[in-house]
């Protein structure tokens, strides 16, 4: 499937900056799931001042803002080629050994409400039965109701307000397959939605390390497998480390953000 994706972040601050950087990860890279077709990132208001690729192997540039600047648009553009792998990704990328992907991070600790989460599941002998369960049962607990909860709510919380979005479930499988022994990432990208092509927020999933398959997707907040209508961007420990944009400034100034973002095929 060839979907065309547009995505424009607009920040706008209500007084000049004195200083702000931004850190990108809007790159899609071609893998066993996809093959990106052309792609650019555009900036108004800011300096690039370094790319590199991080340890998950994420495209990654860095952008200072330009002096007083009071708005900073980033549009990121192109078409990927997808196809359904039923949720398979395979083997890993980057140089990031399995064992770092056990690791809890303070937006995937496990809580008292992630541990009875996982109870049921601990006695099953099939890995992926297992973690098709997990997603099924982290749907089923927690509700999509945007607003909810924000960038830095932990598993933890939204499991037990019963509540969030597509991140919040996300972490919370993660959070779950990390206490089964199960090593487990975060990934954003962009999701092709029925009869919806123009959208307010990027997508994100999860996906956990099965023998003999490698990475396999799970996107607990629909209740499927990553098919032909996902595009992966990032992937990280949790949001902080595969969000699309992330940045910090100094001085005063209050900030806004629009994004218009369109998928289609």
């Amino acid at each position: 499937m060839l979907l065309s994706i547009s995505h424009t972040s607009t920040y706008r601050y209500d007084r000049p900056v004195n200083y702000a950087v931004q850190r990108l990860r809007l790159w899609p890279r071609s893998s066993s799931v996809q093959t990106v077709e052309d792609w650019k990132v555009e900036v108004v208001g800011a300096t690039s001042e370094l790319f590199y690729d991080d340890a998950f192997a994420n495209r990654t540039e860095l952008l200072r803002s330009e002096p007083d600047t009071s708005e900073i648009v980033i549009h990121a553009s192109g078409q990927v080629t997808t196809k359904d792998t039923a949720g398979v990704f395979g083997r890993g990328i980057g140089v990031a050994p399995l064992w770092v992907f056990l690791r809890q991070t303070p937006l995937t600790a496990a809580g008292e409400a992630v541990k009875a989460l996982v109870q049921p599941l601990a006695g099953m002998s099939d890995t992926l039965d297992q973690l098709h369960r997990l997603s099924r049962d982290t749907g089923e607990r927690v509700a999509y109701v945007p607003g909810s909860t924000d960038v830095a709510t932990p598993a933890e919380a939204a499991l037990v307000n019963g509540s969030g979005v597509c991140q919040d479930h996300a972490h919370i499988f993660i959070a779950a397959a990390r206490l089964l022994g199960v090593p487990a990432r975060y990934v954003s990208g962009y999701l092709l939605m029925e009869g919806q092509s123009e959208q307010t927020a990027t997508h994100a999933w999860a996906e956990a390390y099965v023998e003999d398959l490698g990475w396999v997707g799970f996107d607990a907040a629909n209740g499927v497998a990553p098919d032909e209508k996902y595009v992966r961007i990032a992937c990280g420990l949790d949001y902080s480390q595969s969000a699309p944009i992330t940045g910090l400034r100094s001085g005063s100034s209050a900030e806004s953000l629009a994004v218009a973002l369109n998928v289609e095929q």
